[in-house]
């Protein structure tokens, strides 16, 4: 698992005092606004949150170091990381980035029905893009009635698919 996760990436220059507007890749600007400390190039290089808040769907952040519409404007297009042990996660919640590549199974025989590729965020639930062997595409939706097990450790997902959801045309 990776230590440090894209959470945001620098899309222009706020104002003139260095501030920064920054699309946010986690659940909401909001979350990203909470981090003190963030990461450039996955965790090489730190930077302290001086101050944040959000604007619409982007956060903006003030970090320090960067005091000038100048020096902001070097950061554009950098991509924010966290790190992972700053984050804590509700039970039975997971990271997107540890999702992608797991192998989904049937929970009761076992068959695979490919791989995590993607996930959507819809609001209601998340919906997992399913890659099979064969290169077909299946949308399985992130609900308890249909996830059973997922092993982050062993990169398995196990679950009940709805009907029809597998079968051929």
């Amino acid at each position: 698992m990776e230590k440090f996760l894209e959470i945001g990436k620098i899309v222009s220059v706020h104002g003139l005092a260095g501030d920064v507007k920054v699309e946010a890749w986690c659940d909401s600007p909001e979350v990203l606004c909470r981090f003190k400390t963030l990461y450039f190039s996955k965790g090489e290089r730190k930077v302290k949150v001086k101050k944040s808040r959000v604007q619409k769907n982007m956060a903006i952040l003030k970090l320090e170091g960067f005091d000038s519409v100048e020096q902001a404007q070097t950061l554009r297009n950098k991509i924010l990381y966290a790190d992972r042990e700053s984050m804590n996660l509700p039970e039975d919640t997971y990271f997107i980035a540890d999702l992608i590549g797991m192998e989904v199974i049937n929970f009761e025989s076992g068959e695979s029905y490919g791989k995590i590729t993607d996930v959507t965020q819809t609001g209601a639930n998340d919906v997992y893009h399913i890659k099979s062997a064969e290169g077909k595409m299946y949308y399985v939706p992130a609900i308890a009635d249909v996830v059973k097990t997922t092993d982050i450790e062993n990169g398995v997902m196990k679950i009940t698919p709805l009907r029809g959801l597998f079968d051929e045309d």
